[in-house]
């Protein structure tokens, strides 16, 4: 079976896809999984910090390897440079086979392939469960600014869907392991997941990568945007799309589809937060609803479409995403899921939320349109420098 490729995508039926809302949902499943594996883990994550949740994840690890487990650990070199090399060799030491994805150094130079993060979160244990999403491994329960948790999302994946996740996670791994000269990492075991029926929803599994899959996560919003009919609900951690995806939305929102972004409201990138506030007028003018989150950072990749089609994963719509990290994406056909997530989007818009009209006297400032547009334009100055062909028609 392939990998979901937009131009013919692999949807599989008879998946059972639990949605999961923050780490406090999460964690717990993703530990109980790894707590009960018998054969061999994979996980995949941007961040993971040496704080109290990754502390628990990794003593969980750990005590996997002791059981005879073979546990295969890939971090990126950037989200997780804040893990020690004591704390990195204590993990090799036990056992845990772990790579660094484009590993830093104190002396890098500001080269374009710096950009090209691997930002999955995906965990798969003896290729009977998945977990596809946004969330970190980050205690982000307890912050110095007193705020709640982010706001995000996973999915718990069993069925033949497994299939696709475990052949995408295993070739990272093997071309991870052969650029570290690691060959003997990549050895047995092969599992073959089961093609059993454990539910009734039916899903792919899409990636972006810098060969095969250089588009696919964009195509599979732009084909949703397109065939949606009534109502597109997108949450998006750094939203700076392309004229391709702005135009798509525009257009739905003028054949009357109702179109409701909710954005990120805390400032935590200015740089992105200010660039995606220079597109709002446009947006706004489009008839398109646009919310800021306010109860805390957030960092959903998710959208519902027609109370029917629904994707969770790490991709953000921005250029970082869409054009250079190693992103993973579920998609999801099934009323039932979608309508859970919708629900959640729902009160997340109604009671933490703060509606941005195209009369806020704040917005339209003089000086805050000028940080916005000037903040628009430097992250599109970077993106020319490093040869991307981007956003070629702002309005």
């Amino acid at each position: 079976m392939y990998i979901s490729s937009m131009r013919n995508p692999c949807y599989v039926e008879n998946n059972a896809i639990t949605l999961l809302q923050n780490g406090e949902e999460y964690f717990p499943q993703l530990k109980a999984a790894i707590d009960g594996s018998q054969i061999e883990i994979h996980l995949e994550v941007y961040i993971l910090e040496s704080d109290t949740i990754g502390k628990k994840i990794i003593e969980a690890l750990k005590n996997a390897v002791q059981r005879g487990v073979s546990v295969h650990l890939l971090l990126d070199g950037f989200g997780s440079q804040n893990l020690s090399q004591t704390e990195i060799e204590n993990m090799l030491q036990s056992g845990i086979k772990l790579l660094i994805f484009r590993p830093e150094f104190i002396f890098s130079m500001p080269r374009r392939h710096r950009l090209r993060r691997m930002h999955r979160k995906i965990a798969i244990i003896d290729a009977q469960i998945a977990f596809v999403g946004g969330i970190n491994i980050i205690d982000d329960q307890h912050n110095p600014e007193g705020l709640t948790p982010r706001f995000d999302y996973a999915v718990a994946i069993k069925g033949p869907l497994l299939e696709q996740i475990y052949k995408a996670v295993k070739h990272l791994w093997k071309v991870v392991a052969w650029a570290h000269l690691k060959k003997r990492w990549t050895h047995p075991p092969i599992l073959t997941p089961s093609n059993k029926s454990c539910g009734n929803q039916k899903a792919a599994f899409v990636i972006r990568d810098n060969w095969r899959h250089r588009h696919d996560i964009e195509h599979a919003y732009l084909n949703a945007i397109h065939h949606a009919r009534t109502e597109i609900i997108i949450a998006n951690a750094y939203f700076l799309p392309g004229r391709k995806f702005s135009n798509a939305l525009k257009n739905a929102a003028q054949r009357g589809v109702q179109v409701v972004l909710l954005l990120q409201g805390k400032i935590e990138y200015r740089l992105q937060y200010h660039a995606t506030q220079a597109l709002y007028e446009n947006l706004l003018q489009a008839g398109i609803k646009i919310y800021e989150y306010n109860r805390s950072y957030l960092h959903a990749k998710v959208a519902v479409i027609d109370q029917f089609w629904a994707t969770v994963g790490s991709s953000n719509i921005d250029p970082f995403s869409l054009l250079l990290a190693r992103e993973a994406n579920i998609l999801i056909e099934d009323h039932q899921f979608a309508n859970e997530l919708r629900t959640s989007l729902k009160i997340a818009i109604t009671q933490e939320s703060l509606c941005i009209a195209s009369t806020d006297k704040s917005f339209l400032s003089w000086r805050r349109i000028i940080v916005n547009w000037l903040s628009f334009y430097i992250v599109r100055i970077i993106q020319g420098i490093l040869g991307y062909d981007w956003y070629d028609n702002v309005r």
